[in-house]
């Protein structure tokens, strides 16, 4: 087999895994930050009737290109609105503590696996507009 046909994808690889913890790792300045990416978010996961567990998991963060220009033509604006959302999640389930009896203590919350800057979702994310 030859050397250099293995080694390209390989290395592709390493410089993607390169991008992806550089983006989301501590260094990178969230100001100047452009783009979507994996990031570890720590959330307090609850329910009535049971008492909250603090869970650590990963999930989309960034901030993509967007532009309006104003038109001719109704509605008199071309937009080109994208958000960092999910592309690929796994769903885990864990157990709530101190849950009353009549009370499912089973919660599950997507974790993401890769995030993209795409048209927001209702079924994955929380789309506002300002």
């Amino acid at each position: 087999m030859n050397k250099k046909r293995v080694m390209f994808p390989v290395l592709q690889l390493l410089v993607l895994a390169l991008c992806l913890s550089t983006a989301a790792g501590s260094n990178i300045s969230l100001r100047t930050f452009i783009g979507c990416a994996v990031r570890e978010f720590t959330f307090l996961a609850k329910k009535p009737g049971c008492r909250g567990l603090r869970v650590t998991t990963d999930a989309c963060w960034g901030r993509c290109e967007t532009w309006e220009k104003p038109s001719l033509d109704p509605p008199y604006i071309e937009a080109h609105h994208r958000v960092c959302t999910y592309n690929e999640t796994k769903l885990v389930t864990v157990k709530l503590p101190n849950c009353s009896p009549d009370i499912d203590p089973f919660f599950t919350y997507p974790v993401a696996i890769r995030c993209d800057c795409d048209i927001c979702s209702t079924s994955t994310t929380e789309c506002e507009t300002f």
